[in-house]
């Protein structure tokens, strides 16, 4: 008589899905942390010409430098992303009574914030240092503080409006927003000569890889 297997069900496709993409984003993020720890002269070459090109552009352009200094500490400063992040929190308690939902968004923000500053100690990875800087910033410089909170937080919030069925307007309109302050945030960081390159791209890896994983997390919850 045949006997049914009694292994495990197949995951079903949404969650290989993820599995692949937190796979992805930690091997790549884990492989920048150790080539930036190590300082492999490649990548420290690469970073140096590109601060040397954008620092060029940074002093010749005094307009767009001024205009990257409001955005990056107005617009995109991670204070007001975690602002944002709490105004949510308290929108999806007051209107849709989710409070196990703005839990995870508050908590996943404050775990990338403690991810990133604990990485910014281990690495301890110098800022650029300029003889005629054009802003100025604190503490080491791997992950890019800014990038990383800027990822979590527009991928976070862009998850919560597709959970929520919104409409295609405001769907578009949100990725775009999106898409430009994640972007736009790295491109600040780096032309106001605050940060290397690869400090931005390590802040986009780690903050993507903090979304999937905060996503799958609250998929595990309601199931």
């Amino acid at each position: 008589m045949h006997t049914q297997s009694v292994d495990s069900p197949p995951r079903p496709p949404a969650e290989r899905r993820t599995a692949r993409w937190a796979g992805a984003l930690a091997v790549g993020s884990v492989l920048l942390l150790a080539l930036v720890a190590v300082r492999w002269y490649p990548l420290m070459t690469f970073d140096g010409d590109v601060a040397q090109t954008t620092h060029r552009w940074a002093l010749e352009e005094s307009g767009v430098t001024h205009a990257f200094r409001i955005l990056t500490d107005w617009v995109w400063d991670p204070w007001t992303m975690r602002i944002l992040t709490f105004a949510v929190a308290i929108w999806l308690v007051w209107r849709r009574r989710a409070r196990w939902t703005a839990v995870w968004l508050v908590a996943t923000c404050l775990l990338a914030t403690l991810i990133q500053q604990t990485l910014k100690a281990v690495v301890d990875r110098p800022r650029p240092v300029w003889s005629d800087p054009v802003d100025s910033a604190h503490y080491a410089a791997f992950p890019s503080g800014h990038a990383m909170t800027a990822t979590v937080v527009c991928g976070l919030l862009l998850w919560l409006l597709h959970h929520y069925g919104a409409g295609r307007a405001l769907w578009r309109t949100a990725v775009a927003v999106a898409a430009v302050s994640v972007a736009g945030v790295g491109l600040t960081r780096v032309w106001l000569g605050v940060h290397w390159a690869t400090d931005v791209v390590g802040g986009w890896l780690l903050g993507a890889l903090v979304v999937v994983l905060a996503v799958e997390v609250h998929a595990r919850q309601r199931r």
